[in-house]
């Protein structure tokens, strides 16, 4: 064999390898992330009960008990709007799910 020949040959050998190495290695990477998927999504699970009956909670007993005396919802009559209990509630759930899909 010439040595251009065997140059070119080392070299494809050489691509050939590193290549497969990548790959390996990335293999490796998404076979951990996998893993990890399963118990991300219980924690997120778990943290959304939580704050789900945490927020039920809230609400029970503020429905339950009258706000304090001379506090502004009582002075006009008012007390915060269902529309922006939905709203915070959906912004909630909006952030739990950015955070279930962030990469880890």
């Amino acid at each position: 064999m010439t040595p251009p020949d065997a140059l070119l040959r080392a070299a494809m050998n050489r691509l050939v390898a590193r290549v497969g190495e990548g790959l390996a290695d990335a293999a490796a990477g998404l076979a951990v992330a996998v893993q990890d998927v399963p118990d991300r999504l219980r924690q997120e699970w778990d943290l959304f009960q939580e704050e789900v009956k945490a927020e039920a909670e809230r609400l029970q007993n503020e429905n339950a008990a009258p706000p304090p005396q001379g506090t502004q919802a009582q002075k006009d009559g008012s007390a915060e709007p269902l529309q922006d209990r939905i709203d915070r509630l959906r912004a909630q759930v909006a952030d739990l799910d950015n955070r279930l899909e962030e990469p880890t």
